[in-house]
């Protein structure tokens, strides 16, 4: 059984007991410290590290001096190689280990339990540094706004919704072949460049777009051309043309890409004949025939994406298709040179590490400030998938991820769970990511993907109930001031913990929505909606002008009940950012100032690092 907790031996997260804090370059020496009370009598403490799937080493501990009653001990060590390595203490003499526990601190047992964990990446890795103190702002193409009305569509089995407010539809077709995505609201690219006045006040500095190819959904995610731009939302030069304009107004866009499949109903492998004879459904000796796995032991007699029928996967590793991704003249090459300033990786973990460290080049060869992002819905570093260890967030792969461990934080703390398990996964995080990924990592409230932030907070948890059940389900009109205030909270975390905030269209007009495709209805561009609006811009601001949100460290003050307490230090100023999801007002001490701050709100303090520093307050 564990001994009941005194003393200190360790904590992970406190530099008087290892520095520096988190993961480190290859090479960057780690200094790790124990404390041992003399009442244990002799010990000889020894370092017990494994680098990932290989032998433990132990290491024996330097003695270091005492104080009273403690003797303290010292090791230090540069990992060399890049990777994930574990570590734990063993005192040898009476067969007692020092192992981790929730927060970060060492506990004394006679039994096996928790290691810490070390990352170590590339001693090179860097990522763009133009994002990092930026905001991004998600836009599912079709349901943004439609710039070019009344346009013709472009092929019969589109269905044009003229009615913006409707919601989307979400029922079986006449031969109950299922929901097929096949309505489309006429969102375009000179749409999204007629709203760049409206972004650029919003505060935006990165534009997230989902699929733009040709596909025959309105998701596109099953992509029918990757060289060509669905001709619903305009052609490549209409792209050209929007990334152009958007960069007069201070704003990159980056492209979702889907490379893990494609759609059956496409050029390369036409399944639905729309593209004539060819393609590798139809041909044996089609060009693309390789891309593909056929077997008739699979449904459909090929392999397709979680068994989707429609989405067959492709061989990322096949030479010919990787050159198709990768190479001069490819998807990626395209599409950087049109204007895209990177791109975010579909199912990222479901991507060969080679395949992606060979998109990372063909993405970075456009310049080193171009971006790429993965989707990964868990701790990116620990990330597992098909047995196998995931190894692109060490500097050879992707610049950063999809933040969803952040995202579950922020609606958990909006929704009035307790903030010491919140603190908590915020620490994990940034404990266990490189800083270069962690900067850059893109902080969201809501997606494609997810139920629409406001809905997730305040609404009714869906509990795996149906489309039907979801359809026009809303928050009761007299609880909507309350789930604004609480989607702010979250918000304001988003914007003031290490990364970057993304906003989800429509999210700061409060939009709701459950699942797909509740969450991608059509922005209503007639919302008087700004409660959340001018506090977004502001933050926005905050952001720019403090470097604290530029790289800045992080510092966990206090995460216990109602309230969250985190600093953030940077090179001119630091900032002290306290959040209450508490029915009463409460005081706290911040930069040596007694603080107040509103039952649901929060209070942002900025002071400069000098000894006669000027502060200043944000407050909700």
């Amino acid at each position: 059984m564990p001994e009941q907790p005194t003393h200190t031996f360790f904590n992970s997260r406190c530099a008087e007991y290892k520095t520096p804090f988190g993961a480190v370059p290859a090479g960057q020496t780690v200094t790790w410290r124990l404390t041992v009370p003399e009442r244990l009598g002799y010990v000889d403490p020894h370092l017990v590290l494994t680098k990932d799937r290989e032998d433990p080493v132990h290491y024996r501990m330097n003695f270091d001096g005492q104080t009273p009653g403690v003797n303290h001990f010292v090791f230090q060590l540069a990992p060399t190689t890049s990777g994930l390595y574990f570590y734990h203490f063993d005192l040898y003499t009476d067969f007692r280990k020092i192992y981790r526990t929730a927060n970060g601190e060492g506990e004394l047992t006679w039994v096996n339990g928790l290691d810490w964990q070390l990352t170590v990446y590339e001693p090179d890795f860097k990522t763009p540094d133009w994002i990092k103190d930026g905001t991004m702002y998600q836009i599912f193409p079709d349901r943004f706004y439609e710039g070019v009305p009344n346009k013709p569509l472009p092929f019969a089995d589109r269905i044009y919704r003229p009615d913006k407010t409707g919601e989307p539809y979400f029922w079986p077709n006449e031969q109950s072949d299922g929901y097929l995505n096949m309505d489309y609201y006429g969102g375009d690219f000179a749409g999204i460049q007629q709203k760049l006045p409206y972004l650029e006040e919003l505060g935006v500095t990165c534009i997230y777009l989902n699929p733009i190819f040709e596909a025959h959904a309105n998701h596109r995610y099953n992509t029918a051309n990757y060289l060509k731009a669905d001709p619903l939302l305009g052609t490549n030069e209409d792209f050209a043309a929007l990334c152009a304009e958007a960069k007069k107004h201070g704003i990159r866009i980056i492209l979702d890409g889907v490379f893990s499949h494609t759609g059956s109903d496409s050029l390369y492998f036409n399944r639905e004949g729309r593209y004539g004879p060819g393609g590798a459904y139809r041909d044996r000796n089609s060009p693309y025939r390789s891309w593909y796995d056929f077997d008739s032991g699979y449904v459909g007699g090929y392999r397709s994406w979680w068994g989707f029928e429609t989405l067959p996967e492709v061989e990322e590793e096949d030479p010919s298709y990787s050159n198709f991704v990768c190479g001069k003249g490819g998807v990626i090459d395209t599409w950087l040179g049109l204007g895209a300033s990177g791109f975010r990786l579909d199912v990222a973990d479901e991507l060969p590490d080679d395949f992606i460290e060979k998109i990372r080049t063909a993405v970075k060869a456009h310049g080193e400030d171009k971006l790429l992002i993965g989707e990964v819905w868990e701790d990116a570093t620990t990330k597992e998938a098909f047995d196998h260890r995931r190894t692109y967030l060490c500097g050879h792969g992707l610049d950063a991820t999809m933040n969803y461990p952040f995202r579950n934080a922020a609606v958990a703390f909006a929704r009035g769970e307790d903030a010491s398990a919140v603190g908590e996964q915020i620490m994990s995080i940034c404990e266990n990511y490189p800083k270069p990924a962690l900067d850059c990592a893109m902080n969201f409230l809501s997606t494609h993907d997810t139920e629409r932030g406001i809905t997730a907070i305040a609404g009714e948890p869906a509990n795996g109930r149906d489309r039907y059940w979801q359809s026009k389900r809303m928050i009761p009109g007299d609880r909507i001031d309350d789930a604004l205030r609480r989607v702010l909270l979250a918000y304001a975390m988003l914007y003031t913990l290490p990364g970057v905030p993304c906003v989800y269209y429509g999210d700061e007009i409060g939009m709701q929505g459950y699942r797909d495709p509740f969450n991608r209805a059509y922005f209503d561009w007639n919302s008087t909606e700004r409660r959340l609006r001018v506090p977004l811009t502001n933050l926005a601001r905050l952001r720019r002008s403090c470097d604290a949100f530029d790289g800045g460290s992080m510092e966990l003050v206090e995460a216990s009940a109602d309230v969250l307490h985190y600093r953030r230090v940077g090179k001119e100023q630091s900032a002290e950012i306290i959040l209450n999801n508490g029915p009463h007002l409460i005081v706290r001490t911040a930069f040596g100032k007694q603080t107040e701050v509103n039952p649901g709100g929060f209070t942002i303090l900025v002071e400069d690092n000098q000894p006669q520093h000027v502060g200043y307050f944000k407050y909700y």
